[in-house]
């Protein structure tokens, strides 16, 4: 199987071809997955270098005359260090492109902290009109990548991971899924974390529902599950621990409810490591996440 981040390059590069309006600015990262597009398009494959501001201005530049501009590098890059370029050139300027990242919260721990991400969500939360997407699986991605691209002059985060369920399920860009159902809680799972999650809530009676689109949060979606005038309601998201949990309690709002955030820590993990291991220190594992989800529902 393909990652999502090959899946993107091969979808882009088909986008291109289909669609006059796409282009594509690159910050070197990636570039190499663009060299048979950038020949056949010269004028809307754009390699800005390692200037990840520009990379964001460009794009802004681009949606100013007309085009569709998707750009792409690591997430640390493309989110947290041009973010006064996302909130003012894309943001104030009320201009639309598709920010597709890579790298996620720790998929190259040998980077360090530079290259990691686990805040990225949240930063974009803070800002007006975003939609934003989180795959689990390659095929989902290019689903969303499709969405994203056709989305109008909407603003786009895609967010791509190596981590992967084994299996892609239905996605539509708009709604959560549901995939299991029980009476005594819901556990959301957002995109590469739905595996750890169903193998963490085996023989558990609750609802699992599958979210791939999580900005806008589908809030109808979470109040049909969660049924019970008590609702008890556990997030688990592949980035900062707690990002959702506002727009939880803001769709429960009116019903008495409980909410616990699982995800990343704030607590910086200062060794290399492995992907692996990160995701056990932060409790992500299926193990850990069967204990933390059990011992909030009290099953």
């Amino acid at each position: 199987m393909d990652t999502m981040r090959e899946r993107f390059t091969t979808t882009v590069s088909r986008l291109l071809d289909e669609d006059p309006r796409v282009a594509v600015v690159l910050a070197e990262i990636g570039r190499d997955g663009f060299t048979e597009a950038a020949r056949r398009h010269p004028d809307r494959v754009v390699n800005v270098g390692i200037r990840e501001q520009l990379l964001v201005g460009t794009g802004a530049g681009l949606a100013l005359t007309g085009l569709r501009p998707v750009l792409h590098t690591f997430a640390s890059f493309l989110v947290e260090r041009p973010f006064e370029q996302v909130k003012l050139d894309l943001g104030h300027q009320d201009v639309g492109a598709v920010l597709v990242s890579a790298a996620a919260s720790f998929d190259w721990p040998a980077g360090g902290y530079t290259h990691m991400a686990p805040g990225d969500v949240a930063l974009l939360d803070t800002l007006d009109g975003w939609t934003v997407h989180v795959p689990g699986h390659p095929d989902e991605a290019e689903t969303l990548l499709r969405h994203a691209v056709a989305a109008g002059d909407d603003k786009v985060y895609v967010r791509l991971s190596l981590q992967a369920n084994r299996e892609a399920r239905p996605v539509d860009g708009e709604r959560f899924h549901t995939v299991r159902e029980g009476r005594s809680g819901v556990v959301v799972a957002v995109g590469p974390l739905l595996d750890p999650v169903l193998a963490a809530t085996e023989g558990l009676d609750v609802t699992v529902l599958y979210a791939t689109t999580v900005r806008p949060f589908d809030a109808p979606a979470l109040r049909r599950a969660t049924g019970a005038a008590d609702a008890e309601v556990v997030l688990v998201e592949p980035y900062l621990a707690g990002t959702s949990t506002a727009a939880a309690n803001d769709a429960l709002a009116d019903v008495p409810h409980r909410v616990l955030g699982l995800g990343v820590g704030r607590r910086e993990l200062r060794r290399y490591g492995t992907v692996e291991e990160h995701v056990a220190a932060h409790g992500l594992d299926a193990r850990s996440l069967r204990e933390r989800i059990g011992a909030f529902l009290s099953l």
